[in-house]
């Protein structure tokens, strides 16, 4: 492996103390026994996006993939899916990770069968943010560049200690089932090229991955001394890049999911820094597609590739292109989930505008990240006129995060387009926000049962 040295002398540096896996599960244990109130009223914000993504991406499944619906293996992997299918779950920057849609989902099927209280459900989503995005970033970018889908490897790890940390494991029990999910974590970005719809089966597959790992690492069956830092663990065998700082340091007045991103277009999130500036572009200016010469869009490297095609063979693949975007953008002035419908993709105006969209890389932005995700969009006209826009932190980062009540209305949109009622939206909303609430309350109203 290309840097498997550099890793074995950053690692001698932790060795002589105590492993990584003992050291980075005390940490863990440490920082969930203090949870200050604004961070569990975080988690609570994140179950509440969580479960609007939920509803409307089973009704699209009842819609696209009714077979689904009665065939997935388990709670756990079908909401897992669902709540990845339309691109508007929560994810991490610097982890680039996707993390309600496989921790959520884990933590809740659990929840429910256990009869968890609500102080256990949100220690547990916090964990397991705390968890996964810890895990990400100790990987990235090295992992990506690989062709590992984070979101299905990391997300496996999160899932199941969440389940831990929500059912007070024993440091035993948490070490058990750390091993498990590091050795069932998978996923590969190919799943996601060409016009597969397949992408949200990592996020489902890791959802359950976690399940099973917690079930088995409950029984506290002995494992390797430590599958973080050992020369065939984690670190050794899934990056090139290690950092294993973000498992051995860590910081009491912060957690993770306090630098989350919840989403406001069903698009990847590479693309939203472009979708944006366009429309911040279009809100001022009398854009006419057939006006437009050309469009180029500067960002960070990571953002160019795979997400800068021109041939759209399906939703999924519109999703992950920023022209397909951006021409969306201009014509619609939205990219929400029901911007992204074959009928836009083979609308006349979009189609043509896509292809004049250039996607090129702006080493000064690529400089920046992981820490702004940015872009520059320059639209040229055929009058000879230009027009130029610069997002830096697109909406729904920390530094630009949406209002309770734009999260409500989110949540409204989509559980209502998931078959909810304008009341039962009111009764879960108003039931997360109790001092302890009930999930089964909750999780018996979005699914009408």
């Amino acid at each position: 492996m290309g840097n498997r040295s550099e890793f074995n002398c950053r690692w001698r540096l932790y060795d002589k103390v105590k492993n990584m896996t003992d050291r980075f599960i005390e940490e863990l244990i440490i920082k969930s026994s203090k949870i200050p109130i604004v961070v569990a009223g975080q988690a609570r914000k994140t179950l509440l996006d969580y479960l609007g993504v939920l509803a409307g991406g089973k009704r699209y499944l009842e819609e696209k993939y009714p077979k689904l619906i009665g065939s997935a293996p388990s709670v756990a992997f079908l909401n897992g899916f669902a709540a990845h299918v339309l691109e508007l779950d929560d994810g991490h920057r610097y982890g680039m990770i996707h993390l309600g849609a496989s921790i959520v989902s884990a933590v809740l099927d659990v929840a429910r069968k256990e009869g968890l209280k609500s102080d256990d459900v949100l220690r547990g989503i916090v964990m397991g943010y705390e968890v996964a995005v810890r895990c990400a970033c100790a990987l990235q970018p090295g992992h990506k560049k690989r062709g590992y889908h984070v979101s299905g490897t990391c997300g496996t790890i999160g899932a199941a200690m969440g389940i831990a940390f929500a059912c007070g494991y024993t440091k035993e029990q948490m070490k058990s089932t750390l091993s498990c999910a590091v050795s069932s974590a998978a996923g590969v970005l190919e799943i996601q090229e060409q016009a597969s719809e397949m992408k949200p089966y990592n996020l489902g597959r890791a959802a359950l991955s976690g399940v099973v790992a917690s079930q088995v690492g409950k029984l506290a069956l002995p494992g390797p001394d430590d599958i973080l830092g050992g020369k065939s663990g984690f670190l050794a065998v899934l990056t090139d890049t290690p950092e294993p700082v973000f498992l051995t340091k860590f910081s009491s007045d912060d957690y993770c999911i306090e630098g989350i991103y919840q989403k406001v277009y069903a698009a990847c999130r590479h693309c939203h820094p472009a979708i944006d500036a366009t429309i911040d572009m279009r809100n001022v200016l009398n854009l006419m597609p057939e006006q437009i010469e050309r469009i180029e869009v500067s960002t960070y490297k990571l953002a160019v590739g795979s997400h800068d095609h021109t041939e759209i063979m399906g939703v999924n693949s519109a999703k992950l292109s920023t022209p397909y975007a951006v021409a969306l953008a201009v014509v619609k002035g939205s990219a929400g989930y029901e911007d992204y419908n074959e009928e836009n993709i083979d609308d006349y105006y979009i189609k043509m505008l896509t292809l004049k969209v250039k996607v090129v890389e702006d080493e000064s932005l690529t400089a920046l990240s992981p820490a702004v995700r940015g872009a520059r969009v320059i639209i040229y006209m055929k009058n000879g006129e230009s027009h130029e826009a610069t997002c830096l932190y697109p909406k729904g980062e920390p530094e630009n995060p949406l209002t309770k009540e734009e999260l409500e209305e989110k949540f409204r949109v989509l559980a209502m387009y998931g078959g909810l009622t304008k009341m039962e939206c009111d009764e879960v909303y108003a039931e997360i926000w109790k001092d302890d609430f009930s999930i089964n309350n909750i999780l018996n109203v979005l699914c009408k049962k």
